[in-house]
């Protein structure tokens, strides 16, 4: 019995799975924190899907996968900023369309060239396949993200809540709003050979929200966020040996699971505190 649980465990591949998974976890609950409380998710969308183009045309030039889909990225962040700063368009809106089009630009750049690639790898990642090359670039990532939003997590939570506060207490806000833009971009290249561009916006949100809904504190809402993450990420990986599925998506499926019970738990708590309160007035 114990041989047959500890099987996964005894394969290089399931380990460097295993590996990636731990790696990844942390930068993106915590950016998830900070993408639910300033209403991001979106955005969190569209840079994961506005990275394929820049991809694809890493692969043509011969530069690094990451610098590509970094850049795509950055640019789409950078041109949602100015679109939705110089017009009566809502961001959200703008997002959409800016994602949207870069998707479908990076779908006719990919298919246009002939490669032994497969997209589905791209889309979908290949947590099974990671190398060791994978694993150092992820962590050298993940640690730099994880730095980043550990030491500046008080001056971004205050210009998330009160960017004129922030500006008042002479935080250099746009610098905080680059700069989180920038670990976003970074955070989902991390996550490009585990879950892929299309599961990666699961990893960079639904963390959040579920600490969200389980704690009232922005530091206990951290930790929660990245225990939770790193629960589902491995746990994912786990039963995906055993159900023969594929690892990123079990992932989503746990973590879609437990934003659904923290959703009741909350609201049975809600309404259990109400109850109370109107037996106390009577």
């Amino acid at each position: 019995m114990i041989d047959t649980l500890l099987l996964p465990f005894q394969f290089p591949f399931m380990q460097n799975a295993f590996w990636i998974a731990l790696l990844v976890a942390p930068p993106t609950a915590l950016l998830s924190c900070f993408l639910v409380l300033k209403g991001w998710a979106l955005m969190g969308d569209a840079v994961s899907h506005a990275i394929l183009p820049g991809v694809v045309l890493a692969w043509m030039t011969g530069i690094p996968l990451l610098i590509g889909a970094f850049g795509a990225g950055m640019t789409c962040a950078m041109l949602t900023g100015y679109l939705s700063h110089n017009s009566r368009i809502k961001q959200d809106t703008v997002m959409g369309v800016v994602f949207s089009g870069m998707f479908g630009i990076g779908i006719i750049m990919y298919t246009s060239i002939t490669t032994n690639e497969h997209l589905d790898h791209v889309l979908f990642g290949n947590m099974l396949g990671v190398g060791r090359e994978d694993l150092w670039t992820t962590g050298l990532i993940s640690l730099g993200v994880t730095g980043f939003l550990v030491l500046k997590w008080k001056d971004l939570l205050l210009n998330a809540f009160d960017p004129a506060q922030a500006r008042a207490s002479g935080l250099p806000t746009g610098l905080l709003h680059y700069g989180l833009l920038a670990v976003l971009s970074l955070a989902i290249v991390s996550t490009l050979t585990a879950t892929g561009l299309i599961l990666a916006v699961a990893l960079v949100v639904t963390p959040g929200a579920i600490a969200f809904l389980v704690v009232r504190s922005f530091g206990r809402m951290m930790i929660v966020s990245v225990a939770v993450c790193a629960m589902s990420m491995v746990s994912g990986v786990y039963a995906s040996f055993f159900i023969d599925s594929a690892p990123a998506a079990t992932i989503v499926l746990i973590l879609t699971v437990l934003f659904i019970l923290a959703f009741l738990w909350r609201l049975l708590i809600t309404h259990r505190t109400s109850r109370m309160a109107v037996q106390a007035q009577s």
